[in-house]
């Protein structure tokens, strides 16, 4: 007889982002682009830049105790830490190691997961499966990027895209319903092309070469991610809501990855919803990856949008090709 699951939610949520402002004016003056170029292709006004010196751990750090704190999890008891991330620290060790240290949680093992800006959902499924079967108590799953060191500044088609920040979540088993009700996974690798950074890896490694020609930096082509986007997160709040058992019209708010406000928009109007029911903050924080979701639904909770008992759904795309979707009652 298999052995039952426990069900498992979100206890603590936090994010966190840096104070440097970047507008669209200032842009202006570094490439060949506009201010209304930008908000009428991507609706982003502004981002927010991680200062030199400043690693993806760092940003990590103050969402990982703002959730802690929400959760009334002491450090010391945490049993996993995972953090989802394109932009870590250092190749190795895992960028999870190091908020595992800085926060004083000793007994947790930590790795980081690599799923694009499907990141943090990805996160979630695998910090949720240890509690489910009792083996870990309570887990620490992060979205955190810099992607500003990883960015072409001379490259007007990525960097007006992209942010830094971070967001966090307690995970522990459900209390008052309070749980992650389903998850839907997917990739597709034979798109890696449209969405990778070429150097740096085993397969193109570091040289004066690689570096000259920009190849440590993010390359994207935009058309390709649109369309793909657009067609996966219908599918994925789709396949979420059935095998959880929701229906669209019970859900009271969806999150998705900002990347995009048309993006978002369109995937409104393939679900027949209107845009209130999406949290958006793409117009002040930009595309910061695995970062957006957490640091979206943070938001919307600390603004009273989310109630005890509402269902929420999380959806995301991203380099792999990645894309998933969980449904919560939070």
């Amino acid at each position: 007889m298999a052995p039952s699951l426990r069900s498992v939610g979100i206890l603590g949520i936090g994010s966190h982002v840096p104070e440097r402002v970047l507008t669209n004016a200032e842009l202006e003056r570094m490439v060949d682009t506009s201010d209304e170029w930008i908000i009428t292709r991507t609706g982003i006004c502004e981002r927010r830049i991680a200062e030199d010196g400043t690693a993806a751990s760092d940003l990590a750090l103050p969402a990982a105790r703002q959730a802690l704190e929400m959760a009334q999890v002491a450090p010391e008891d945490l049993d996993l830490v995972v953090v989802a991330t394109v932009s870590p620290d250092m190749p190795f060790p895992a960028t999870a190691g190091l908020v595992q240290d800085k926060l004083g949680a000793s007994k947790a093992a930590a790795f980081d997961l690599g799923a694009g800006c499907t990141g943090f959902i990805y996160a979630l499924a695998v910090g949720a499966q240890p509690i489910a079967t009792g083996l870990y108590e309570n887990a620490l799953v992060i979205g955190a990027e810099a992607l500003s060191k990883i960015t072409d500044w001379t490259d007007r088609r990525t960097c007006v895209l992209l942010g830094d920040g971070a967001g966090a979540a307690v995970l522990a088993p459900a209390e008052n319903g309070r749980e992650l009700l389903s998850f839907y996974l997917r990739s597709d690798g034979s798109g890696w092309s449209s969405l990778h950074i070429p150097a740096g890896g085993t397969r193109l490694p570091a040289t004066e070469a690689t570096v000259r020609d920009h190849l440590h930096y993010i390359h994207m082509n935009g058309q390709e991610i649109f369309k793909f986007a657009v067609r996966v997160l219908e599918e994925a709040i789709l396949v979420a809501l059935d095998r959880a058992g929701v229906s669209l019209d019970q859900v009271k708010l969806i999150v998705p990855h900002q990347a995009n406000i048309r993006i978002i928009d369109a995937a409104a109007k393939r679900l027949n919803l209107p845009m209130d029911r999406f949290v958006c903050n793409v117009d002040r924080y930009g595309n910061t990856s695995a970062a957006s979701i957490p640091i979206a639904l943070d938001e919307a909770h600390r603004e009273g949008r989310i109630q005890p008992g509402d269902y929420v759904v999380l959806v995301a795309f991203g380099a792999g090709l990645t894309w998933g979707a969980t449904v919560l009652r939070w």
